[in-house]
């Protein structure tokens, strides 16, 4: 059924909220189970990280993920745990996601400063828009505020777990994976989706029917 015109379009609905999430967590977790059982032996909990690694990847394949997607998520695994054998420091197998952190906030951070906010053009390319969206100045702007939610989002990762990093507390690192992962990202799709919607002027057609206006600046 074709979406409702007269009611905005759900950033939860777009974003796929209901599908993604908690297998992200379970390669760290099954990292800090085997770290703890073999005695503090990276050995072990890198093991287990990537047999639950292949194990999640072949899950998501069978439900019908993509399969690039599906790549991505194992090889994140795989690099975090080549770190780890590296360095032999435990804490290391969320340096990743450490980095990856960092740059995703400046990424999100940068966009929004360049009128091309991240929010915009993930929502728009998932409605097949492209650059349409940006012709409309109220959903440009609420773009714009919605990102804001994401860069914070990334901001509470990295204020919990560099601390934690830097003290090398694991089943910390671990447990911190777990409650900023999946609970988080749904907590930053419920309030951008809030803020956009705050932002768009009564009568707005919703996130599907951007206005056809020129706006100006980069």
């Amino acid at each position: 059924m074709a979406p409702d015109r007269d009611r905005p379009e759900s950033l939860a609905d777009l974003l796929g909220g209901r599908r993604g999430g908690w297998d992200a967590t379970v390669a760290p977790v099954a990292f800090g189970a085997g770290w703890l059982i073999g005695g503090g032996s990276v050995w072990y909990g890198v093991i287990a990280a990537l047999v639950c690694g292949v194990a999640v990847a072949g899950w998501r394949l069978r439900r019908g993920d993509r399969p690039g997607s599906v790549l991505v998520g194992l090889l994140a695994v795989c690099l975090a745990a080549l770190v780890v054998l590296r360095t032999g420091r435990a804490s290391d197998f969320f340096l990743l996601q450490l980095v990856s952190n960092a740059a995703s906030a400046l990424a999100w951070l940068v966009s929004i400063v360049l009128r091309w906010p991240l929010l915009g053009v993930v929502v728009g390319t998932l409605l097949g828009q492209r650059g349409r969206w940006r012709r409309d100045p109220d959903l440009l702007r609420a773009y714009r505020r919605g990102s804001w939610v994401w860069v914070c989002q990334y901001a509470i990762r990295l204020a919990v777990f560099l601390p934690l990093y830097a003290a090398d507390q694991v089943v910390a690192l671990v447990a911190a994976r777990v409650v900023l992962t999946w609970p988080l990202v749904a907590a930053c799709v419920a309030v951008s989706w809030w803020v956009i919607r705050r932002t768009l002027p009564p009568g707005h057609p919703g996130l599907r029917h951007p206005a056809e206006r020129v706006v100006t600046g980069p």
